[in-house]
Parts: structure tokens; C-alpha cells; sequence
């Protein structure tokens, strides 16, 4: 891999150097309020062209609720093969490593389905042996200051923080809005332990190779549209990064749809992770 801060037109000019396509969620597919036609219609032809596609997110849920998601959407089952999410990998870990603990919640009701049918006990912050952090209760208004004294009070027994999300934030319609990464950095800046196993971290991509039948690294091509998740977790895996401006960093390169070249190109090459070029919106 090299950097590079080249505009890619079209994934149509990359398919042939790949076999796999790992390909990040939200802020690539869609923005919380519904898929982009030109991402869906990648993703098509991308599989008609003979690749495989594993979507890669960093949902705080199992892929079975992020197919729903993607259902609500409008986002076509023929635009990929699997779907593999932190939940997914959190799951995992929850299941061989904190049978039978004793475990407080830091998240909303949606994302009680990430420890269906597992071996744990849902208790008070006080009695807890482990938070399991999916994000805010409500993400449209609270920031991670307002769970700064919860925060304390775990850090100061020394509770490990199992972060379903490492994702700081993520754009909702024309917003952004926090999610579980932000309270893993709050918690870590108390002297916190926390347990991260999505995107940029290892396990995940391990998942999403097992999926793809173990590719080699360098016939998988990532699309991502963050720096800290997407660009790192794939730099640090040796897979090959296309960067998707019109996402999380939309805003300072100008409108999502017209980017600044010269603004991208300053980023990307300011970047300690490497990418292959990068596209405003995904398109084939």
C-alpha cells in the first residue's frame, strides 16, 4: 500500500485488482435516514462483477438487526453477502470471557438485543463486575458529559467497560450524534479499563476474513468514511482503504456531494494511515 490522495471516479476502476470488498455502514451506505441509491447500486455491480461483499460495521447490535436497518432503508440484499458488526464481535467476547457476570448497561433499550440468550445478570452500577457501553440512552441530545459522575463512580471500583460501539461519532441525517466511543474516551481519561473489539481492532476484520473465506489482505479492498476506524483498522490489517469524504468528515471539505479536492488531499496526506484515493459518495 502506498498514500495516496488521488480522486477515484468510480469503484468500476478498482474491481479488478479485488476479490473482497469490506465495506463500512453508516456514513458509506447511508446516514441514518435512508441508503444513497449510488452506494446500493455500487455494491450491485461490485457482486454482478464477481466480488464479495461483507459490510463491516461497528453497530452495537447483531447483524441480524442491522439487516432489518438495512431493510428499513431501502438498502438491497443483492448489494451484499454477509454482514459482520462489533455487536457481533462483542457478543463473543461477553460469551467466553464474562459467563454468568454481573453486568450494568450504559445504552438504550434498542440495544438490549446484544446480550439475548447470553449468560449474564443485568444489575446496578454498584454491584456490577462489568459495563457493557453501546452509547447514549438518548444520542439526539446527550453529550458524554453528562455521564461523567456515572463514569467515576465505575472507574473509581475499577469496572472493565466492554465498548459495543467504537465509534465517537456517526451523522444522523445533517447531524452528528455521539456514540459509544466518546464515553470510552471519557472513561479512559478517568483511568478506566475499556475492552474495544470493532473497527479499527482486530477481531473484527479476523470475523469479516473468516466470512470471505481468508482472502489474502492484499485482494480486499475496505471503504470507510473515518480516519480513526476505517482508515486506521484497515491500514493496521494491510488491507487496501478507498476514503469516502461525504461521511463524519463531510464538513471540512466542503458540501458532502462536492468536495474540495485540494481540502481532501491535504487530509489524506496529513494522515499516518494510508489509503488508495478517495470518492465523495460511492458510486460504481
Amino acid at each position: 500500500m502506498a498514500a495516496n490522495s488521488a480522486r477515484i471516479m468510480g469503484l468500476a476502476d478498482l474491481a479488478p485488482s479485488y476479490d473482497v470488498i469490506f465495506s463500512d455502514v453508516w456514513g458509506v451506505i447511508h446516514n441514518g435516514v435512508g441508503a444513497w441509491p449510488c452506494a446500493a447500486e455500487a455494491l450491485i455491480n461490485a457482486r454482478e462483477a464477481g466480488l464479495k461483499v461483507i459490510l463491516v460495521s461497528n453497530a452495537p447490535r447483531p447483524h441480524t438487526i442491522v439487516r432489518e436497518q438495512l431493510e428499513r432503508l431501502e438498502m438491497p440484499v443483492a448489494g451484499y453477502d454477509d454482514v459482520v458488526t462489533s455487536g457481533d464481535v462483542t457478543r463473543q467476547l461477553i460469551e467466553t470471557r464474562y459467563r454468568d457476570a454481573k453486568v450494568t448497561h450504559i445504552g438504550p433499550e434498542k440495544d438490549k438485543p446484544l446480550v439475548d440468550g447470553l449468560p449474564v445478570q443485568f444489575t446496578t452500577d454498584s454491584e456490577a463486575e462489568v459495563c457493557l457501553c453501546s452509547g447514549p440512552l438518548n444520542d439526539q441530545v446527550e453529550t458524554p458529559e453528562d455521564y461523567r459522575q456515572r463514569l467515576q463512580a465505575l472507574a473509581d471500583r475499577q469496572v472493565p467497560m466492554i465498548v459495543a460501539n467504537p465509534d465517537k461519532v456517526v451523522e444522523m441525517g445533517s447531524k452528528l450524534i455521539y456514540c459509544a466511543g466518546a464515553l470510552a474516551d471519557l472513561y479512559e481519561e478517568m483511568g478506566g479499563e475499556t475492552i474495544i473489539l470493532g473497527k479499527p481492532f482486530a477481531p473484527i476484520y479476523q470475523a469479516a476474513l473468516e466470512m470471505a473465506g481468508n482472502p489474502p489482505s492484499e485482494r480486499v479492498l475496505a471503504l470507510g468514511d473515518s480516519e480513526r476506524t476505517d482508515l486506521r483498522g484497515a491500514h493496521e490489517q494491510g488491507i487496501d482503504c478507498l476514503f469516502l469524504t461525504g461521511g463524519i468528515h463531510a464538513g471540512e471539505f466542503g458540501p458532502s456531494t462536492m468536495p474540495n479536492p485540494a481540502r481532501v488531499a491535504a487530509f489524506l496526506d496529513a494522515s499516518p494511515y494510508n489509503s488508495i484515493g478517495w470518492m465523495a459518495r460511492l458510486a460504481w
